[in-house]
Protein backbone atom coordinates (compact mmCIF):
# COMPACT_ATOMS: atom_id res chain seq x y z
CA UNK A 1 0.00 0.00 0.00
CA UNK A 2 1.41 3.48 -0.76
CA UNK A 3 1.81 5.76 1.98
CA UNK A 4 -0.07 9.28 1.86
CA UNK A 5 1.98 12.19 1.20
CA UNK A 6 1.23 15.02 3.11
CA UNK A 7 2.66 18.74 2.58
CA UNK A 8 2.52 21.19 5.51
CA UNK A 9 3.12 24.76 6.10
CA UNK A 10 3.87 25.99 9.69
CA UNK A 11 4.41 29.32 11.09
CA UNK A 12 7.25 30.34 13.43
CA UNK A 13 5.74 33.23 14.47
CA UNK A 14 8.59 35.12 16.50
CA UNK A 15 7.87 38.60 18.15
CA UNK A 16 11.06 41.53 18.82
CA UNK A 17 11.45 40.12 21.80
CA UNK A 18 12.74 36.74 20.21
CA UNK A 19 9.79 34.48 21.88
CA UNK A 20 8.20 32.39 19.70
CA UNK A 21 4.57 31.22 19.85
CA UNK A 22 3.90 27.55 20.13
CA UNK A 23 0.76 26.13 20.52
CA UNK A 24 0.20 22.12 21.76
CA UNK A 25 -1.46 19.40 19.30
CA UNK A 26 -5.04 18.36 20.99
CA UNK A 27 -5.66 14.90 22.40
CA UNK A 28 -7.19 12.90 19.49
CA UNK A 29 -4.55 13.97 16.90
CA UNK A 30 -1.08 12.52 14.89
CA UNK A 31 0.89 13.88 17.29
CA UNK A 32 -1.23 14.79 20.46
CA UNK A 33 0.44 16.17 23.32
CA UNK A 34 3.33 17.40 21.37
CA UNK A 35 4.17 21.69 21.39
CA UNK A 36 4.60 23.35 17.57
CA UNK A 37 4.62 25.84 15.58
CA UNK A 38 1.40 26.24 14.08
CA UNK A 39 -0.06 25.36 10.48
CA UNK A 40 -1.54 22.87 8.67
CA UNK A 41 -2.08 20.77 4.97
CA UNK A 42 -1.63 22.42 1.58
CA UNK A 43 -5.22 22.31 0.14
CA UNK A 44 -4.91 21.37 -3.47
CA UNK A 45 -3.14 23.53 -6.16
CA UNK A 46 -2.57 25.61 -2.81
CA UNK A 47 1.36 27.04 -2.51
CA UNK A 48 2.57 26.45 0.96
CA UNK A 49 2.92 30.41 1.58
CA UNK A 50 -0.70 30.37 1.14
CA UNK A 51 -1.72 27.70 3.43
CA UNK A 52 0.90 29.30 5.98
CA UNK A 53 -1.42 32.33 5.45
CA UNK A 54 -5.08 30.60 5.48
CA UNK A 55 -3.78 28.24 8.69
CA UNK A 56 -2.52 30.89 10.76
CA UNK A 57 -5.33 32.84 10.50
CA UNK A 58 -7.66 29.92 10.97
CA UNK A 59 -5.41 28.23 13.98
CA UNK A 60 -4.28 31.56 16.26
CA UNK A 61 -6.17 34.21 14.60
CA UNK A 62 -3.32 36.24 12.88
CA UNK A 63 -2.84 37.82 9.29
CA UNK A 64 0.74 37.57 8.44
CA UNK A 65 2.16 40.40 6.76
CA UNK A 66 5.68 39.35 6.32
CA UNK A 67 7.30 35.89 6.16
CA UNK A 68 9.67 34.15 4.43
CA UNK A 69 10.80 30.39 3.86
CA UNK A 70 13.69 29.25 6.72
CA UNK A 71 13.62 25.36 6.17
CA UNK A 72 11.57 22.29 4.26
CA UNK A 73 12.05 19.18 5.82
CA UNK A 74 11.42 15.99 4.07
CA UNK A 75 9.92 12.97 7.10
CA UNK A 76 8.75 9.61 7.41
CA UNK A 77 6.36 7.77 9.42
CA UNK A 78 5.27 4.17 9.49
CA UNK A 79 1.79 5.49 7.85
CA UNK A 80 2.76 8.72 5.56
CA UNK A 81 5.77 10.87 4.18
CA UNK A 82 5.19 14.39 4.89
CA UNK A 83 7.24 17.43 3.45
CA UNK A 84 7.40 20.57 5.84
CA UNK A 85 7.59 23.92 5.09
CA UNK A 86 8.44 25.84 7.97
CA UNK A 87 8.09 29.84 7.39
CA UNK A 88 9.78 32.65 9.53
CA UNK A 89 6.84 35.06 10.22
CA UNK A 90 7.95 38.31 11.48
CA UNK A 91 5.56 40.62 10.83
CA UNK A 92 1.30 39.94 11.34
CA UNK A 93 -1.77 41.92 12.75
CA UNK A 94 -3.62 40.57 15.71
CA UNK A 95 -2.58 38.92 18.63
CA UNK A 96 -1.92 35.23 18.31
CA UNK A 97 -4.30 32.82 20.29
CA UNK A 98 -5.08 29.23 20.26
CA UNK A 99 -8.19 29.67 18.18
CA UNK A 100 -9.33 26.30 18.30
CA UNK A 101 -9.14 25.73 22.12
CA UNK A 102 -5.55 24.26 21.55
CA UNK A 103 -3.09 25.57 24.83
CA UNK A 104 -1.03 28.02 23.77
CA UNK A 105 2.36 30.02 24.75
CA UNK A 106 5.18 32.39 24.07
CA UNK A 107 8.47 30.65 24.92
CA UNK A 108 12.19 32.57 24.60
CA UNK A 109 13.65 31.39 21.20
CA UNK A 110 16.63 30.10 23.15
CA UNK A 111 14.71 27.67 25.59
CA UNK A 112 12.44 26.06 23.00
CA UNK A 113 13.39 22.12 23.87
CA UNK A 114 13.70 19.89 20.79
CA UNK A 115 12.17 16.76 22.86
CA UNK A 116 8.80 18.60 23.57
CA UNK A 117 8.11 18.66 19.73
CA UNK A 118 7.33 16.07 16.70
CA UNK A 119 10.37 14.51 15.65
CA UNK A 120 10.05 16.43 12.21
CA UNK A 121 10.35 19.66 14.20
CA UNK A 122 13.08 19.27 15.74
CA UNK A 123 15.98 20.02 12.94
CA UNK A 124 14.07 23.05 13.17
CA UNK A 125 14.13 23.81 16.84
CA UNK A 126 17.97 22.25 16.96
CA UNK A 127 18.45 25.28 14.31
CA UNK A 128 16.61 28.25 16.49
CA UNK A 129 18.47 27.29 19.41
CA UNK A 130 21.36 27.10 17.59
CA UNK A 131 20.97 30.70 16.37
CA UNK A 132 19.95 32.16 18.91
CA UNK A 133 22.85 30.89 20.78
CA UNK A 134 24.78 32.83 18.07
CA UNK A 135 22.89 35.28 18.56
CA UNK A 136 23.74 35.91 22.25
CA UNK A 137 27.46 35.58 21.91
Amino acid sequence: MEKKHLHIAAGIIRNLEQKIFITKRPEGTHMAGFWEFPGGKLEVNESPEAALIRELEEEVGIVVTKNELLHRVDHEFDDRFITLYFFMVSSWENEPYGREGQDSRWVSQHELKAEEFPPANRIIVDLLTQRSDQHNS
